[in-house]
């Protein structure tokens, strides 16, 4: 669900304003989080309301009219705002379908690449923020970069600022951004964030163009199978009953024939059977719980389960290695990381197991990571030894492009795996087709019934 930003108004005790922002998903989610701020830091909440898109219509001195749109909390702040321009307000109005749509992969992509290649050149961020508004051609990407230009130059916290759009930019893509924009090697991590989203792109699209064939064959052959079963075998069977011929029929025709039967009689049972669990699935995978145990058992699938389990571990490395510092406090750094990962059972097991080890035990880093179980015994051994070494953070970064390299030549393999069992299913669904129609060419009536014809 899309987080949408709330502000809120209060008033102390002593009679003192007090006035914040939070992030919920909903007006209800953000009033519990208020509630809870207000007991934390003792204050009465008088006011709550959300960020909305406002439409806009000014006057320029010159005297063109021009319109627009901004988000605000309300209607008088844009007209304040635009008012403050030198601009003469004709009408401002609250947009009413404000739809948030998720900006496009390759417009993300796109916007990640060229900052990255724009900041490799020493301009300012600002700057490169304002140059990239006019490029990007999806509009929900364009508030997004209007947005982060807004808080940053208001001295709002990059991390914060980059986080409150991670909906739209995804977590590790806005946890990345973020980052890079409080450390010293911005144009290092916005290349990184780019390659990484690259690859991620192009391991969606070749598996996805891959299946494209064997899906559409796979669904003919279905309903081939469907017609086939209750249609064609009923209607040529039914020729001999119409005769009053006695045939013995084959195996599989007889089988067919039941079928085709039993189908007649509860195809809607068979339909609300079908459809039933299969919303249900896609509703319960909604869910946090569903989640949780759907991304357990997705990495533990063969081929593919073991190429996104390394993917996973992979961006745990890569974020560890550059949030980590020796000294000092490295559990949000873990924690940040986990949460980045992309893999809600990795994240709940290192939140659960290894941050409670080393803060409540003071276990080491690696003997916590290890009790998590989400970790290859690859990762384990590489950290170990950096551990050892004094370089963890190395170690971390060389897993990182370890396994990013590794993932990029398993992909072709995984590919093939895929469309080699589509073939295999295709093919023995053609087999019994192929089966079904000889029998059926051989099906003979008896001698009697020849002869009373």
């Amino acid at each position: 669900m899309a987080t949408r930003e709330f502000r809120f108004q209060g008033v102390t005790p002593a009679g003192q304003s007090v006035q914040g922002t939070v992030m919920a998903s909903s007006k209800s989610n953000a009033k519990e989080k208020v509630e809870d701020l207000s007991e934390e830091h003792g204050f009465k909440p008088s006011d709550l309301k959300k960020r909305r898109t406002f439409l806009y219509k000014v006057r320029h001195p010159n005297g063109d009219v021009k319109k627009g749109e901004q988000k605000a909390f309300s209607g008088e702040e844009v007209k304040e705002a635009l008012e403050s321009m030198g601009l003469e307000v004709i009408s401002v109005q609250k947009k009413w379908f404000d739809f948030q749509f998720t900006p496009p992969q390759s417009d993300l992509i796109m916007f990640v690449r060229l900052s990255a290649n724009l900041l490799r050149e020493n301009l300012p961020f600002d700057e490169v923020l304002e140059l990239l508004v006019n490029d990007v051609s999806s509009n929900s990407l364009k508030q997004v970069i209007r947005d982060l230009n807004s808080d940053l130059k208001s001295g709002m916290d990059p991390e914060k600022a980059f986080n409150k759009h991670r909906d739209k930019l995804g977590k590790f893509t806005a946890y990345m951004l973020g980052i890079a924009s409080k450390s010293g090697n911005m144009a290092e991590i916005y290349e990184s964030t780019a390659r990484f989203l690259e690859r991620k792109d192009e391991f969606k699209s070749r598996v996805r163009s891959s299946l494209i064939m064997p899906a559409v064959t796979t669904v003919g052959l279905i309903g081939a199978l469907i017609w086939y079963i209750w249609y064609i075998v009923p209607a040529t069977a039914g020729l001999f009953e119409d005769m009053a011929m006695e045939v013995e029929m084959p195996p599989l025709t007889t089988f067919s024939l039941a079928m085709a039967e039993w189908l007649d009689q509860n195809w809607l049972w068979l339909f609300i059977a079908l459809v039933t669990p299969i919303v249900a699935f896609v509703l319960w995978a909604r869910t946090e719980q569903g989640k949780f145990y759907l991304h357990k058992y997705m990495i533990k699938i063969p081929v593919l389960g073991t190429l996104l389990h390394k993917i996973n571990v992979e961006i745990f490395c890569r974020v560890f290695a550059i949030l980590y510092s020796g000294s000092g406090d490295n559990l949000r750094v873990i924690r940040i990381a986990a949460e980045a990962c992309g893999n809600k059972y990795m994240e709940a097991r290192i939140r659960n197991v290894t941050i409670p080890m080393m803060a409540a035990q003071g276990a080491s880093l690696v003997r916590a990571l290890k009790a998590s179980g989400v970790f290859t015994s690859m990762a384990i051994t590489r950290l170990k030894s950096g551990a050892e070494t004094g370089s963890v953070k190395e170690s971390a970064r060389q897993m990182a492009n370890y396994y990013e390299q590794e993932t990029e030549l398993s992909l072709d393999a995984a590919v093939q795996t895929i469309q080699t069992a589509v073939s295999v299913v295709i093919a023995l669904g053609v087999l019994f087709l192929t089966l079904l129609s000889a029998e059926m060419a051989f099906i003979q009536p008896s001698q009697s019934d020849m002869m009373g014809m």
